[in-house]
């Protein structure tokens, strides 16, 4: 008889313990998962690259992005690189695989986007040559919402108008201005002071409305001017969304008006309306859609109108005469939208001293 029952059998006690190696790549295999469902669902790190959302958003602001606020869109594009976005680093290849591409899904959101909100997006454009990419590998934008599905927006003066009355303006929002001085001109300390920012590329200031009516008190500034276009002019030759010549002498700051898409609106077809919706009814919406002579062909069927499947957005950058946004290049689908930026939890000016790249009062600051 067996007195030693009480023992464990030996193979139970003398399991092979993992090695250092195994243990490590466990963990880290653990790391990357938890990391990717937390960048997916929840929250995810963002910097801002451009100036265009100055002085709201500072170049060097390191921001969270809520995936919760409007509901965590599930991948699109399942196999890629781990925190990887489109492109890998140093190396410059892919770092996804669009070999496998799922459809659009959102999960439930606890609110809707509001005018207003500050979005980050995929830049929509980044469907052409020569990237061709994904949607959810497109390049991220931020910018804030103007107008959400069925508003009517316009732009007289640089004031955006939805539905007829006017958008409220971001208090910390640029544009340019004329500035005349007398004398040696503005002391630069007085510039860095208001925080204007001069352009390598015209005699323009632009800077915030609080800081131009501060500006207008010294003694050597003769006159300070909001630089508008005119209406029925293009400054610099340049163009604006849709690229048309029906609407050839509308600009960045006189424009429209033009109705957003939403999801079940029907509108009708014809040679004023096509030229704003064509992208969306073909590029976002995948439909096939062809002019012949008077006719409109959408998959191949004679149509003059159409019922959109998804919801639009209109996007513009808070430094108004320094950003490219909706204004330029049209309408952000639902199926783009990323999150609601948070909060800055770090800033980092690459221009400051060493003793001052850190902006200490920005750090936790939140978004409005």
């Amino acid at each position: 008889m067996n007195w030693k029952f009480w023992n464990k059998n030996t193979n139970d006690q003398t399991k092979k313990k993992k090695s250092a190696a195994r243990e490590w790549t466990d963990a880290i295999i653990f790391a990357v998962v938890a990391a990717t469902l937390i960048r997916t669902l929840f929250i995810e790190a963002y910097t801002i690259p451009t100036e265009s959302m100055e002085r709201s958003l500072l170049v060097g602001d390191f921001l969270f992005v809520s995936k919760v606020n409007y509901g965590a869109r599930t991948p699109m594009t399942p196999i890629a690189f781990p925190f990887a976005h489109h492109t890998m680093p140093i190396i410059n290849t892919k770092a996804y695989w669009d070999g496998i591409k799922l459809p659009y899904y959102r999960l439930p959101g606890l609110s809707h986007i509001k005018k207003g909100d500050v979005v980050v997006f995929n830049y929509p454009m980044e469907a052409d040559s020569p990237f061709y990419r994904p949607v959810d590998k497109r390049e991220n934008y931020i910018k804030r919402c103007q107008g959400t599905p069925g508003d009517t927006l316009s732009i007289a003066d640089a004031q955006v108008f939805v539905n007829g009355k006017a958008n409220p303006n971001p208090p910390e929002g640029q544009i340019n201005y004329d500035v005349n001085v007398s004398g040696s001109g503005l002391n630069p300390k007085l510039i860095d002071e208001l925080h204007i920012s001069l352009s390598d590329y015209n005699t323009l200031l632009t800077m915030t409305k609080a800081s131009a009516a501060a500006l207008k008190n010294y003694s050597n500034v003769t006159s300070v001017k909001p630089h508008i276009t005119p209406k029925d002019s293009v400054e610099y030759g340049g163009e604006v969304f849709p690229n048309d010549k029906h609407y050839a002498k509308w600009n960045q700051d006189n424009y429209g008006p033009i109705i957003i898409p939403k999801k079940g609106w029907t509108v009708k077809l014809d040679s004023l309306t096509l030229p704003f919706y064509k992208r969306a009814i073909t590029v976002y919406e995948g439909n096939k859609l062809e002019v012949k002579g008077a006719d409109i062909l959408i998959n191949g069927q004679k149509t003059d109108s159409y019922t959109f499947k998804m919801d639009y957005y209109w996007m513009m950058g808070d430094n108004r005469h320094n950003s490219y946004d909706s204004r330029f290049w049209g309408f952000v689908p639902e199926d783009h939208i990323v999150g609601k930026a948070l909060f800055v939890w770090m800033s980092w000016d690459t221009n400051g001293s060493f003793f001052s790249k850190i902006r200490w009062n920005r750090l936790f600051m939140g978004i409005h």
